[in-house]
């Protein structure tokens, strides 16, 4: 498949009925459908989207920052010239078990007409399987405590609420 800036790779394929969905990394090019998932559901619509010159340049350096550090994995599934839903994966170096690598979850979206469809499920087994091929200990994730589908969904693939998180706005 040939993208924006040359030859894309596909990381995996997600049958999705009578269509497909590809996995891949990110582009530049996909910045604007990304942000558009993000502030589609009812946290986002909140505290993302593009509303002035800065937010769109804020985004750009954003992912410019993901993109070039090979600890990051920005995703997305394409279907059709659709980008229909992300992910951003990162992996966390840390001194607690023993040394052990982390693999942290962050900004799952699955654009809505695409929900219940298997495409959430696939993507995060594919992000669970690269893990334990990085050699990761644990996978983990947050979700607002507002998200109880979210949580089901994750409960169902076998996340544990083992911890009460807390975050402090800066």
């Amino acid at each position: 498949m040939i993208g924006q800036t040359g030859e894309v790779t596909v990381l995996a394929t997600v049958g999705l009925g009578p269509a497909e969905a590809i996995l891949r990394r990110a582009e530049a090019a996909d910045v604007p459908a990304i942000v558009d998932l993000l502030a589609a559901d009812q946290l986002g619509a909140i505290r993302d989207g593009v509303r002035t010159a800065a937010d769109r340049a804020a985004y750009q350096r954003a992912f410019d920052a993901i993109d070039r550090d090979p600890a990051h994995l920005l995703l997305v599934a394409q279907a059709g010239s659709d980008i229909v839903a992300t992910l951003q994966l990162s992996f966390l170096p840390g001194l607690a078990r023993r040394g052990a690598l982390r693999a942290q979850i962050e900004a799952v979206r699955v654009r809505e007409d695409y929900r219940g469809r298997g495409l959430g499920e696939a993507l995060m087994t594919w992000v669970i399987d690269e893990a334990r091929r990085r050699g990761c200990a644990l996978v983990q994730l947050t979700s607002d405590k507002s998200r109880q589908g979210a949580h089901r969904f994750y409960e169902r693939l076998g996340f544990v609420a083992s911890h009460e998180g807390m975050k402090l706005a800066l």
